[in-house]
């Protein structure tokens, strides 16, 4: 029983890998991610590490409100590591976004536990009538991502029109697990680079001067 259970511990341990090759086509590869995320078997491990990553990276930011997001699909779940972030000093912040269908654009509305919920047109939880407001730092979830701050979002545009309307821009984090590197991935026109990009490894990339 007990090396039966180390082996177990050993293999979920060990990186991910995908019995294919990633796709070219960004569709196709956006599905074959969100699967092989999905289907970590030691996805809750890699959780606990980002949380500590996340965590450790915030104490030396200086900002006071934070955009996050409602996990789906497999992704990160920071929220936790966001509300030992809003305990510290009462003007921390944080908020989750709300869809405007008519410019596919994001507000951001404050999230605190146990803040009353509904579903949004896509059926993803967000804040009921709670305060919007313009955050200082946004945190990105990531099915992919490449060189130079790079993201692989989910196809929609959402980040991209949002980020182009809010003055000042804020800060960009994103966040995901290290299987979802695309070394070879390029941007296309209406991309815009992240400032950051932490996994459970660490701080993969951050812009110079941040």
């Amino acid at each position: 029983m007990q090396l039966t259970d180390s082996l177990i511990r050993c293999t979920m341990t060990l990186p991910f890998k995908l019995p294919i090759e990633p796709s070219r086509d960004k569709a196709q590869l956006r599905k074959q991610l969100q699967a092989e995320r999905q289907s970590l078997v030691d996805r809750h491990q890699r959780s606990v590490h980002l949380q500590e990553v996340l965590r450790v990276w915030l104490v030396s930011r200086q900002e006071s409100t934070i955009g996050a997001y409602w996990p789906i699909k497999g992704e990160f779940d920071s929220l936790p590591a966001l509300y030992r972030w809003s305990e510290a000093y009462d003007n921390r912040r944080i908020g989750l976004p709300v869809i405007n269908r008519a410019n596919k654009q994001l507000s951001f509305h404050v999230w605190y536990p146990g803040c009353e919920m509904e579903e949004d047109a896509f059926g993803i939880p967000k804040p009921k009538d709670t305060a919007p407001f313009a955050p200082q730092m946004l945190l990105v979830p990531c099915v992919g991502y490449g060189p130079g701050g790079l993201r692989l979002g989910y196809g929609g545009g959402f980040y991209d029109r949002t980020l182009a309307a809010i003055d000042p821009p804020p800060i960009t984090v994103g966040v995901g697990y290290a299987h979802g590197f695309v070394p070879w991935l390029e941007a296309e026109p209406h991309d815009v680079p992240l400032d950051v990009i932490l996994t459970e490894d660490g701080v993969h990339w951050q812009r110079s001067g941040l």
